[in-house]
């Protein structure tokens, strides 16, 4: 429970302290109608909002704006959600509550203000904690915390990507340190062959659920070691095996620390997975029992969920790096260096192969999973060699597919629409399918205006962007232009995502004179939104980038086709709500699941994708568009032609006939009946609530109530 106040000050500050707000846009109204030029000062961060407002400025403000009764309205509806004990998870998760799950990721997107993600698989996770609290399912969440984050994106005047790399202000953050049982700032350590490292620990509170997050900046450890949680997916081999070392090791560590013993370890990705072991080491120490039997004993409660089938994305190290900083952790468990080696290897007998992270999850996880149901076939096929006794089919690799959490992504406009149609509950009961069958209800009108105004709303946040961008290149000319870049009457295209050269998200512009035609119709005109970033090690991910943003510089395509900087959570959330069309075209079947389309059609937009991932489960015919029809041919460069002919074959001849096709009253009903469509079939199934009551019944229940039955 938040302790009560009668200063508005410290209930606002009570309401940052808890990141339940970043759903709550009625909490976020309050700080902007504050004083929204302070907002955007402060990059909508209500923690530095409050640090830069006295108390006597927020009454003054609030009795201007007759805002007290909102503001203790929002503190109630906060620990009125806190106490509930009516849960989900209360109700369906019993064995759980004093045995959490132990959810590790390397990051986790929860809001622009805190930049500790990079992409997906860092949105993902946040939404995991967040459906995880509004279920009431006893979770918490292991991380590191990142004081430069990823990176911000720069480009310069060719379209060539730079990244800057700025420490963010601790104090300016809802962030609380740990003690440990003495009342000192908790603090663990991990010894290695060289020395040893050590972290300590802060808590941030995410509705019910607490994130725990390692920082290694502290005294005592090397300026290298300092730095070590600087940066996200940073520095070279040696740095990315010393943070998961302090992401699996030391985060188990500091659940120890705090006496948390998990009924389940879950592994988001391979990066955390030496937790797996320090489990093994503590069950062995505790119950005094050789390595095998207590490696088979947490085998019982760890569930892993890979996300890539792409090579890069399962880290692998050579056996000299893996002893240097696990040597003496091997000692511990009693193995060998080839014994501890083998761990991480398809092949225990093959010394020349490197030890892989996946390989060490799967092969110590009773539950692992991939994130849609192609993902998941791609991967029996990718591991079969860990189980070269089994059929392909019988690899025991699962799927859950992801969803999004609903609430952080549906812009505040439709979840006015939703509630007054829908229902006033019907958050609670999303994943039920007649909840959605309601939409049908909504007047088309209404829908079509609500969506025309968050277009308008993205087209204004994009202007204002450009000009940025603009300014800082002393761009006179663009500058001036701006008011002129984009048209809400045009149908407005979406793609933005990490640029990996697998993503492909040149593939609209591989027919430029075919593109010109579409961008320059005077009739039925279409324009497109790019962002994203590419790896600051990705040249080739980085020159795709620089082909996108050099195409607005070509006349034909200049105010029609834009690129916005520095892509992260804020850019997403208008892009998301605001487009008409969102445009995916991955070559199949690399993307494991591709969330931003689902968020897409919460919003009204329609997805325009490649049958991968997710779509590949969700797509009928009637609520979106497809691109080819799931064919994978052998050599990429000829699907790479041919996809993009099916791109250009189904914008020409049914998305932009169907976009302009209007009635009497200038709303375009077929399209409006297809945005429908999306939404109904779809919304019920594609969200995070649905995905982590997949977890809790497939995987965390069975996983905390196993019992392994041994032989000595």
């Amino acid at each position: 429970m938040t302790k009560p106040s009668n200063s508005l000050h410290e209930r606002l500050r009570a309401l940052a302290q808890n990141l339940w707000w970043t759903w709550h846009p009625e909490v976020i109204h309050l700080f902007t109608d504050l004083d929204p030029l302070l907002w955007r000062q402060v990059d909508h961060n209500p923690t530095a909002f409050l640090n830069r407002i006295t108390p006597e400025q927020v009454e003054e403000r609030a009795a201007e704006l007759v805002l007290h009764s909102r503001i203790n309205y929002a503190f109630r509806r906060l620990n009125e959600y806190l106490e509930k004990t009516q849960t989900w998870g209360n109700i369906h998760c019993g064995n759980l509550c004093n045995r959490p799950i132990a959810y590790f990721s390397a990051e986790f997107g929860l809001h622009e203000s805190l930049p500790i993600y990079s992409g997906g698989l860092g949105i993902l996770a946040g939404d995991h904690l967040k459906s995880s609290s509004d279920l009431g399912i006893p979770l918490i969440g292991i991380g590191l915390l990142y004081d430069q984050g990823y990176f911000t994106q720069l480009l310069n005047r060719d379209g060539w990507q730079g990244e800057e790399y700025v420490d963010f202000d601790i104090g300016q953050l809802p962030l609380q340190p740990v003690s440990d049982a003495s009342g000192k700032p908790l603090i663990v350590r991990a010894d290695t062959r060289g020395g040893f490292l050590q972290a300590r620990v802060w808590k941030l509170q995410v509705g019910r659920v607490p994130l725990l997050l390692l920082d290694s900046n502290v005294e005592g450890n090397s300026g290298e070691d300092r730095e070590l949680t600087s940066r996200l997916y940073g520095g070279n081999e040696r740095v990315r095996i010393r943070q998961e070392l302090l992401l699996g090791i030391g985060g188990a560590r500091v659940l120890q620390a705090l006496n948390i013993f998990p009924g389940v370890l879950h592994l988001n990705e391979g990066h955390s997975a030496f937790a797996i072991l320090e489990e093994i080491r503590r069950v062995m120490e505790y119950d005094q029992i050789p390595f095998h039997r207590a490696r088979r004993r947490v085998a019982l409660y760890t569930v892993f969920t890979t996300h890539t089938p792409v090579p890069a994305g399962h880290d692998r190290f050579p056996a000299g790096l893996i002893e240097e900083h696990l040597g003496p952790f091997r000692e511990k468990l009693g193995l060998s260096h080839d014994d501890f080696m083998a761990l991480g290897r398809v092949n225990p007998g093959d010394k020349g192969e490197l030890f892989c992270m996946t390989v060490l999850a799967l092969k110590n996880s009773r539950h692992a999973n991939g994130v849609s149901a192609i993902h998941a076939d791609v991967s029996r096929l990718m591991w079969h060699p860990l189980w070269p006794g089994r059929p392909e089919w019988e690899v025991p690799i699962g799927h859950i597919t992801n969803g999004v959490h609903v609430l952080s992504w549906l812009a505040p406009q439709m979840h006015q629409l939703f509630e007054t149609r829908l229902a006033y509950d019907w958050p609670t009961r999303m994943v039920h399918p007649d909840v959605w069958d309601k939409i049908l209800d909504i007047d088309d009108g209404e829908l079509w205006e609500t969506h025309q105004n968050l277009k308008m709303r993205l087209i204004r946040f994009v202007r204002r962007r450009l000009l940025q961008t603009a300014q800082r290149l002393g761009d006179q000319e663009a500058a001036q232009q701006i008011d002129q870049i984009l048209d809400p009457d045009i149908l407005t295209i979406g793609c933005a995502r990490r640029f990996a050269t697998y993503k492909r998200a040149d593939l609209i512009l591989s027919q430029p004179e075919r593109l010109a035609k579409l961008i320059s119709d005077a009739n039925r005109p279409i324009q497109i939104i790019f962002a994203g970033k590419a790896h600051p090690r990705d040249d080739e991910g980085k020159r795709m980038l620089q082909r996108i943003a050099q195409s607005f510089t070509n006349p034909a395509f200049r105010k029609r086709i834009v690129f916005v900087e520095n892509y992260d959570y804020n850019v997403a959330r208008h892009l998301l709500q605001g487009v008409d069309v969102w445009l995916n075209n991955p070559r199949r079947p690399l993307e494991a699941c591709g969330t931003s389309g689902q968020k897409v059609v919460l919003n009204g937009g329609l997805n325009f994708s490649v049958l991968d991932g997710w779509w590949n489960e969700g797509y009928d015919g009637a609520n979106g568009f497809a691109i080819g029809h799931g064919g994978m041919h052998n050599d990429p460069n000829v699907q790479y032609q041919r996809d993009a002919d099916y791109l250009y074959e189904t914008l020409e001849k049914e998305i932009i006939p169907l976009y302009y096709e209007r009635n009497a009253t200038g709303i375009p009903h077929r399209w409006v009946v297809r945005m429908k469509a999306a939404m109904r079939s779809l919304g019920w199934r594609f969200n995070a609530d649905r995905m982590v009551k997949d977890y809790a019944e497939r995987f965390y229940l069975p996983a905390a109530s196993a019992t392994s039955v041994e032989t000595r």
